[in-house]
């Protein structure tokens, strides 16, 4: 059995502006910065052997303070690295309701029906993260690894560990600096814990619903 835990990247800088991010590349905040060291706190117990993270400098940074203070090796990993938001990288969430509102309306509500202009689809993430899912289902048999990774990868994760409908994608919490644990046994993928976020205290920061 791979028990699989599966972070938030801390707070960036555009999180509290409630602005996509994207492939666009904001540094954590001095918040996030406590969060991730927070939850490396939290995660001490866990027993990882290696943290998989994607690339861009909120989930590495992230990464790295777990790596460090939990003293396990860290690989950088493309298959988790967050959707591409397209025409809406960069843009506020007021403005991307302003000016696309058709599009806006749709990804609240049926969000695997949406292709953003010059970026991705949730069947694009959905395909790269499942890849990576059976990429260390394979490889780290009987261990215990982490993922940084962000919301929209994630709660893919969570449709292909599950075998949902992506259509069921907002039905997860995904708050910064959360974790959850998933147990990929032979028989059965088993999401055991969901958004625990309990060891952020006052540095919790619930999640913006449209991101």
């Amino acid at each position: 059995m791979l028990k699989l835990i599966i972070v938030r990247h801390a707070e960036s800088q555009w999180n509290p502006l409630g602005r996509y991010q994207g492939l666009l590349d904001p540094e954590l905040t001095d918040r996030g910065r406590s969060q991730a060291e927070a939850l490396a706190h939290e995660l001490r117990r866990e027993g990882i052997t290696r943290i998989y993270s994607s690339p861009l400098k909120r989930t590495y940074h992230t990464a790295k303070i777990l790596s460090d203070k939990l003293g396990v090796p860290l690989y950088r990993e493309e298959r988790v690295i967050e959707i591409d938001h397209g025409n809406w990288s960069g843009m506020l969430v007021d403005e991307v309701r302003e000016k696309y509102p058709e599009e806006f309306e749709l990804w609240l509500k049926e969000p695997h029906r949406v292709r953003f202009e010059g970026g991705e689809s949730l069947e694009d993430v959905f395909k790269r993260v499942k890849d990576f899912l059976d990429f260390v289902r394979e490889k780290h048999r009987d261990e215990t690894i982490a993922v940084v990774s962000h919301t929209v990868p994630i709660r893919c994760m969570y449709c292909a560990l599950l075998d949902i409908d992506l259509s069921r994608f907002w039905g997860f919490g995904c708050d910064n600096a959360s974790y959850s644990v998933a147990l990929m046994e032979d028989e059965r993928n088993v999401l055991q814990k969901l958004n625990i976020t309990c060891h952020l205290g006052e540095l919790y920061v619930e999640a913006h619903k449209a991101l």
